[in-house]
């Protein structure tokens, strides 16, 4: 998760899964349109009739616990694993690009951020059939945040963690020229192209990482859904959470969504950072802790989460 560069009901097939504090879950394929969901659904014992909260991962080819290849910091597993603890269900998924990479006819240029928002549909429609539960609350992280207010014009409730609350291509361009300011011409002009909806065949091939042609159809994709656009369709309550060492997503940014959110609040976490940790040092602290899935999240996300979801009818 490097800066901008990291990226109907059926029966189910059920398996129990035991963390070291015991918390059982159970696997959960759920259908969409192009493959199903799969995630770790966790409802509390005794749980009659009460709340669930649909934990949406960020960017790049993130799993259900927030963890990435070389990266595993288990942010969205000690989360569920908080909400559990509260008598709060989760279910959490994994990114429907970790099944279609593996899929040995797999093209890049076929993957859509469409395909993210009809899963976070999918899932949201599924539990709407469950009579056990009274509200649903979508909580995106990071690019998750995007998809996730998408799809909660179906829910009752949406918590943005680290949500950009500007199209990606400012996010990018904005990145981009901070790397790499002597390629300001040709980073403006690819941008240009995809803004526009037009593959630029022509980009500069040293920023070939984030504008290869393969890539390209899915940043068009992407860019034109802008977050401030989308949370003003929002009539539910809001809660947009960020905090002030998130090296990825800017304060302002969150800022920028409640300023578009009707019925939003926002919460600004002291130290907190992308993967929801609290940081005391500087940026060696910071990255390190994307590898530390023994580090607790920050005690004021979970108590602000917690309040907010409790205070949903």
């Amino acid at each position: 998760m490097k800066t901008i560069l990291l990226f109907f009901i059926t029966l189910w097939n059920v398996t129990v899964i035991f963390s070291q504090n015991e918390i059982i879950g159970e696997e959960l394929s759920i259908p969409s349109k192009k493959m199903d969901v799969k995630g770790t659904f966790l409802i509390p014992q005794n749980f009659s009739k009460g709340k669930i909260v649909i934990l949406i991962p960020g960017s790049g080819p993130t799993d259900r616990n927030g963890n990435q290849p070389g990266f595993t910091n288990n942010s969205l597993k000690l989360l569920a694993e908080a909400l559990y603890k509260n008598n709060i269900a989760s279910f959490r998924y994994d990114k429907s690009v970790l099944q279609i990479i593996k899929n040995k006819d797999f093209k890049e240029e076929d993957i859509s951020f469409n395909d993210f928002i009809d899963d976070a549909v999918s899932v949201v429609k599924y539990f709407k059939n469950d009579e056990r539960f009274s509200s649903i609350i979508i909580a995106g992280h990071s690019q998750g945040s995007l998809v996730g207010m998408i799809a909660a014009t179906g829910a009752d409730a949406f918590i943005s963690l680290a949500g950009a609350g500007r199209s990606i291509d400012l996010v990018f361009q904005e990145q981009l020229l901070n790397q790499a300011p002597a390629l300001k011409d040709d980073i403006t002009k690819t941008l240009d192209s995809l803004r526009v909806g037009k593959i630029d065949k022509n980009y500069n091939k040293l920023l070939s990482a984030i504008f290869r042609e393969s890539v390209q159809p899915f940043l068009i994709s992407w860019i034109k859904y802008d977050p401030q656009v989308e949370i003003q369709k929002l009539t539910i309550p809001v809660l947009i959470v960020n905090g002030t060492k998130d090296i990825q997503v800017k304060v302002e940014d969150a800022e920028l969504l409640h300023k578009n959110a009707k019925f939003s609040k926002l919460v600004i976490v002291e130290n907190m950072n992308h993967v929801l940790k609290e940081i005391d040092g500087g940026i060696n602290e910071n990255m390190s802790s994307y590898n530390k899935p023994e580090l607790p999240l920050s005690t004021q996300l979970v108590d602000e989460m917690i309040a907010f979801i409790l205070s949903i009818k």
